[in-house]
Order: C-alpha cells, then sequence, then structure tokens
C-alpha cells in the first residue's frame, strides 16, 4: 500500500483553463501578440509559463519574460479564481486522508497563488503541504518541485509514493526520482502523450483514479 500521493493542481485537482487562457490572451494584447491556435492556447495550462511563450507563442526570451509578468498581473486577482474543482476530488482527498495516506499537491503553478486557490476551494484542509514554483524562476520546472515535496515529506522510498497529473512534465518530473506517475485523462493531456512517455497507470475518471489509488 502506498503512503504518500503527489497531487498536480491543473488539470488534476482543478479545472484551470478559463482562467490560465484569458490571462494567456491578455499578455499577448499588451504586446500587440497574435493568438495561437485554440488547441494551442490549451497547452499553455501546466508547463512553466516562460517555457510556453517561447515555445508555443514563438516569442523571444525578452517577451516571453514580460508576457508572464503581464499574465501574473492579471491572474493573482482575477485569473486564479476563474477555476473549478473536478467533481469527486474534495471526496476523494477526505478518503485517502481518513485512510492514513498523506495527500501533497505538487505543481509548477507558484506556490503563493496554489495556496490560495487551495483556500478558496476548500482543499487545503486535506493536504499536507502545497509545494509549488517560485515566483522568480529560480524553482520551476516539475522535478524541482517534485524535489522539494519529497524532503518536505521526510524523503519517504520513492516506492511508497505516486504522482498523479495529466501532462508529460509530471510523468518525466517524478520518474527522475523514481517515482511513479498517474495519469489523468479527464485533465488537459491526452492518451497518446501518456503511452509516449509511459506513464505507470493510466485512468479516464475521477472515479477510476479513486479505484486506482486505493488498490497501490
Amino acid at each position: 500500500m502506498k503512503h504518500y500521493f503527489f497531487f498536480d493542481l491543473d488539470g488534476t485537482l482543478t479545472d484551470s483553463a478559463e482562467g490560465i487562457i484569458n490571462c494567456v490572451k491578455h499578455a499577448l494584447d499588451l504586446q500587440n501578440w497574435p493568438y495561437p491556435s485554440p488547441e494551442e492556447l490549451r497547452r499553455f495550462i501546466g508547463p512553466p509559463l516562460i517555457e510556453s511563450f517561447q515555445h508555443i507563442a514563438g516569442m523571444n526570451a525578452q517577451q516571453a519574460k514580460q508576457a508572464v509578468h503581464d499574465y501574473r498581473e492579471r491572474y493573482s486577482v482575477a485569473g486564479l479564481f476563474e477555476n473549478r474543482v473536478f467533481e469527486g476530488i474534495p471526496e476523494l482527498l477526505k478518503e485517502l486522508k481518513q485512510s492514513g495516506r498523506h495527500c501533497y499537491m505538487v505543481t509548477s503553478k507558484p506556490e503563493e497563488y496554489s495556496i490560495r486557490i487551495a483556500d478558496r476551494f476548500g482543499l487545503t484542509p486535506y493536504l499536507e503541504q502545497i509545494c509549488g514554483a517560485t515566483l522568480d524562476g529560480k524553482m520551476d520546472a516539475k522535478e524541482q518541485i517534485v524535489r522539494m515535496a519529497l524532503e518536505r515529506a521526510g524523503n519517504p522510498d520513492p516506492s511508497d509514493v505516486e504522482m498523479i497529473g495529466d501532462r508529460l512534465h509530471d510523468v518525466v518530473g517524478s520518474r527522475k526520482y523514481g517515482i511513479d506517475c498517474t495519469y489523468v485523462l479527464y485533465g488537459f493531456g491526452t492518451r497518446g502523450e501518456a503511452e509516449e512517455y509511459q506513464a505507470a497507470h493510466i485512468v479516464e475518471t475521477v472515479e477510476d483514479l479513486r479505484q486506482l489509488l486505493f488498490r497501490l
């Protein structure tokens, strides 16, 4: 039986698409930058923003840095609450806690924002730690956040930990430390990506996730 569960935030605990996309468009508007396609805009959900503004929107490093600043100005007051918790997630976290498991939020979103989101949507009581990126960009890669979460958890054996996420970064970032990743398809990724990066488990719904975690 596994005792530690590391949950990604966007696309795993909450559906944050509206707020993220609105803030990306806001940042692009301020630089008169054309919008990527709707499909490409959804790819902003999950990875570090500085990378997405460069690799998806095609900005250079300086333009991307300004875009991240403009994004966060709107996100910090409006975008982070343009969000909703996936149905069944609070109940799942509560069940896991009552069963003696340890639940952590492990996200590339800045920790400051992640704490506010967890508080706003009633998730905080079920989470032992909220581990997120720093606003200065010095810590934003998923593998860095996973390392921090392991340290805060007291460095449990990796075999006793399961990462739960919806993008390749969750799979790759946790694998670096020997941690298996469950890839959820109700988020923003795809089965093709989950299979390509060899996620340990793939589930389609929150109920599927619940059944899996209680079997691990």
